[in-house]
C-alpha cells in the first residue's frame, strides 16, 4: 500500500510530502520530526533543512502533549510556535510538527 507513513524512524525525505501539503495550507514556516530522526524545516515553499530540530518539538515528544511557547535558540529564536505530537494508532508518539507564528495567525492568549 502506498502513502505517507509516519513512524519514529522517518527521515525528513520521508516527512517532506506532509510537511509541504500542510506549509501550503497555512503558509507559515513548518517544522516537522520524527521521533528518532531529525526532521525537515520550510519557508518559503521550499525545504530549508533536512536536519533539524527544535526545542518545542523535542518537547512535545517528550511531554506526549501539545507546547505553545517561545523558540529558545535557533532560527527561530524568542518567536512564538506550536508544536502538537503526532501520535500512531496506539497513542504511541511518533514525532511532532510545529508552526511558526511569524505572521500573529496563532492565538497567543494561549500561550
Amino acid at each position: 500500500m502506498e502513502g505517507i507513513r509516519i513512524t519514529k524512524d522517518s527521515t525528513a525525505q520521508d516527512l517532506e510530502p506532509l510537511a509541504m501539503a500542510i506549509y501550503s495550507a497555512v503558509g507559515l514556516p513548518v517544522t516537522l520530526r520524527s521521533t528518532n530522526k531529525k526532521g525537515i524545516r520550510i519557508e518559503n515553499n521550499k525545504v530549508i533543512d533536512y536536519n533539524y530540530t527544535g526545542n518545542c518539538l523535542e518537547r512535545a515528544i517528550k511531554d506526549e502533549k501539545t507546547i505553545h511557547g517561545f523558540a529558545d535558540d535557533g532560527p527561530y529564536k524568542d518567536i512564538p510556535v506550536v508544536a502538537s505530537p503526532i501520535k500512531d494508532s496506539n497513542g504511541e508518539v511518533v514525532g511532532a510538527i510545529g508552526i511558526v507564528n511569524l505572521a500573529g495567525f496563532i492565538d497567543l492568549t494561549r500561550l
